[in-house]
């Protein structure tokens, strides 16, 4: 049997490696280095032994392979969570299984990272957010929104590392179980929470639930109140806009999804004038928000049970322009997490395997289309 740092070694040279040759060769630095005792993980290889009873198999090329170009990865269940790394791959994780996977561009075949241990599943909980540290260059780390058997919290880890909580105690429930991870350009992170079918939780000010929290990357909060922002039914994405504009993704309680503007101290279960209204409501069979992105005054919003990318264009007070334009409308299934790149590109997950979609052999999927607006051709 390996010794722990034997297989350490080989897991680290295999993520700086990539793929094998002709695969894709990263541009930046990828940095494998694990904050505390690493968890038993499979080695990113064809040698890696096959999975527990129940679990996914490795996931592959899938549609790539038969030549989706839309189609970067194939074979994981129900990705939540995803970010760019700086060479351009991208490393998402999967809500039930903890899996933490690396995907690339070109199609190259992903693999396992690793594996969040002590994830609870139930109901709408697991592995619900991801954000990559503001200072990744120099220290490797990851931030995760996990689902334990007793809260919702915050962990970072290195790749290979062993979780450490940062911020702990969130309410969890089946329901409304919230998992919006971002960082501001200030490098506070936002927190994204859901109410567990509480809505008096979300307006008290001394519960966690149904909230967007800001704290700094020790778990310590910031401003002058306990939430950035209250009244929230469930985020389940954050996504930011220049330095100062920070939007999420929420269930309202007219049966519509809204995307809400975030202003500090806004009340967003409250009627005017505490409340803030909504940017746009989008109608329930066309919304299950799950996702959300910002290029300068567009917004991409994932949507599950639209099985679409809701695409808006804000004026400059932050009014959209016109009704929502559609990218890939039922031609993948549910769609949840939006995340765009330097390149312009737009990375969207499926989630048809999480109990409410019907999956294709090769579900779920990770895609990455370029939109009309990156270079004025489109993904349909």
């Amino acid at each position: 049997m390996r010794t722990p740092r034997l297989l350490a070694a080989l897991i680290a040279a295999a993520l700086l490696t990539g793929c094998s040759s002709g695969g894709y060769q990263p541009a930046g630095p990828f940095r494998p280095k694990p904050e505390g005792a690493p968890p038993e993980v499979a080695p990113p290889s064809a040698t890696a032994p096959a999975p527990a009873p129940g679990q996914p198999s490795e996931p592959g090329a899938g549609d790539a392979q038969a030549g989706d170009p839309n189609v970067v990865a194939s074979g994981l269940a129900v990705p939540t969570g995803l970010v760019v790394l700086p060479d351009g791959s991208a490393v998402v994780a999967e809500r039930d299984t903890g899996r933490i996977v690396r995907v690339f561009p070109d199609r190259s075949p992903a693999h396992t990272l690793m594996v969040l241990p002590g994830v609870d599943t139930a109901g709408d909980s697991g592995v619900l957010g991801l954000a990559l540290s503001p200072t990744y260059a120099e220290d490797g780390l990851f931030y995760a929104y996990v689902s334990t058997a007793t809260d919702n919290r915050v962990v970072r880890f290195q790749l290979g590392g062993t979780p450490n909580p940062v911020f702990t105690g969130i309410p969890r429930g089946t329901v409304h179980n919230g998992g919006g991870l971002i960082f501001g350009a200030d490098g506070t992170l936002y927190v994204g929470t859901g109410d567990t079918g509480n809505p008096q939780l979300a307006e008290d000010p001394s519960s966690l639930a149904g909230k967007v929290l800001r704290i700094d990357v020790f778990g310590h909060r910031v401003g002058g109140r306990p939430y950035f922002s209250k009244g929230h039914r469930d985020v389940t994405a954050l996504c930011a806009a220049g330095e100062d504009q920070r939007f999420a993704t929420d269930d309202a309680s007219t049966g519509a999804d809204e995307l809400d503007a975030l202003v500090e101290g806004g009340d967003y279960g409250a009627p005017a004038p505490r409340g803030v209204g909504p940017v746009v409501e989008i109608p329930g069979d066309e919304g299950g928000l799950g996702g959300c992105a910002v290029a300068g005054s567009t917004v991409f919003l994932g949507a599950l049970d639209g099985k679409r990318v809701h695409v808006l264009t804000l004026d400059g007070s932050g009014t959209p322009t016109g009704d929502p334009n559609e990218l890939l409308s039922g031609k993948y299934g549910r769609l949840r997490t939006t995340v765009l790149d330097a390149d312009g590109g737009l990375w969207v997950t499926t989630s048809n395997k999480d109990g409410a979609g019907t999956p294709a052999a090769d579900d779920d999927r990770v895609l990455r289309i370029l939109p009309p607006s990156a270079q004025g051709n489109s993904p349909l």
